[in-house]
């Protein structure tokens, strides 16, 4: 093969080849200000992938799949691989000195690492170390969600730190385990995505300033609680069901969101009669995915007016409603609801 027909050879007219570390390291040369705290941060959530899909590709081959015999803080059955995943990111954060406090969905309190008052610029990460993990024994996607705050020194408590709303993460994204293992970050300056290639063990990037479509005619919800949604979403779903509309639902919110920042449509995991306050948590999981889909374009909100990126947070557990997606999707749903519960 000639050089100039190699892959990503700027010969062939193709772009260069970018790889995540690489990513980083631009947008950090953009801030003369930046310490590279952030950059190290985001390396280590990097390594931690890796880490963790290669433990997902070979899951059935090594007996880490199914319960792990235990339930976590949110009372559910932890998986092996939740562990394992959440394990990973922990020791892998927490070697990083620009960490001062780390915070799991599957720890019921946060790890504070670092309480030095002064010195360089600290941060929280907060994840949920594999999202769908019930899929796993089905071969379906699953995937880590990630949300990075500010450190507030002023205060020894995590809470302080920790309890901020969304609008105040530096970065988030996350890490889908599927046919390829793709992140998707926003540090707040759009919406980029990568591949990891694995015969070079780097994630690649393959998207700039993704954009969410305005429109499109799916919807992603567990329509077995339709039910038990109040009437606005059981209204939507009626509307969208004789509009044409198509079902798309993964059982794993990165696996459904992801599809949405590419092809559009809305994803909803409205409030029910068992989970009034709704089921997905704001810190781990909305907080991070909102961040993304506004920064390409979209819409996410926890009701008709509030944004779930304004949702101020009471505990660091906290549960609440989400519909994300595409603006035009979101605000079909949005005015279901509204008249919903006018109708009330």
């Amino acid at each position: 093969m000639r050089a100039d027909e190699t892959y990503g050879h700027v010969a062939t007219g193709r772009p260069p080849i970018i790889t995540l570390q690489g990513h980083i390291l631009e947008q950090q040369s953009r801030h003369p200000e930046a310490t590279g705290t952030l950059s190290w941060i985001l390396s280590a959530i990097s390594i931690s992938a890796k880490m963790i899909a290669a433990q997902v590709r070979r899951a059935r081959l090594i007996d880490v799949l199914g319960s792990a015999g235990e339930e976590n803080v949110q009372g559910e059955q932890q998986q092996k691989l939740d562990v394992i995943s959440n394990e990973i990111l922990l020791r892998t954060l927490g070697g990083r000195e620009g960490v001062a406090i780390v915070a799991s969905e599957e720890n019921e309190e946060p790890v504070l690492l670092r309480d030095e008052r002064e010195g360089p610029r600290r941060y929280c990460v907060l994840f949920d170390p594999l999202d769908g993990s019930s899929n796993l024994d089905v071969c379906g996607g699953v995937g880590t969600i990630f949300s990075i705050l500010r450190h507030d020194r002023r205060s020894d408590r995590a809470e302080d730190s920790l309890l901020q709303p969304g609008s105040q993460q530096v970065a988030a994204g996350y890490v889908l385990y599927g046919p390829s293992t793709v992140c998707t970050l926003t540090i707040g300056l759009g919406v980029d995505l990568f591949v990891l290639d694995p015969s070079i063990g780097a994630f690649v990037r393959v998207e700039q300033g993704l954009k969410i479509p305005t429109h499109s005619k799916s919807y992603s919800v567990n329509e077995g609680n339709r039910l038990q949604f109040p009437q606005g979403y059981q209204d939507y779903l009626g509307w969208a069901q004789q509009n044409g509309y198509s079902s798309r639902y993964a059982g794993a919110m990165v696996a459904d969101v992801h599809r949405i920042l590419l092809k559009g449509g809305v994803f909803m995991y409205p409030p029910t009669a068992k989970a009034p306050k709704g089921k997905l948590r704001l810190m781990y999981e909305a907080n991070p995915m909102a961040m993304l889909v506004e920064q390409a374009g979209g819409k996410a909100l926890a009701a008709p007016g509030q944004r779930i990126l304004d949702v101020r947070p009471e505990g660091i557990h906290q549960r609440v409603p989400v519909v994300l997606g595409s603006p035009a999707e979101v605000d079909h749903v949005m005015d279901h609801v509204a008249a919903g519960a006018a109708a009330a």
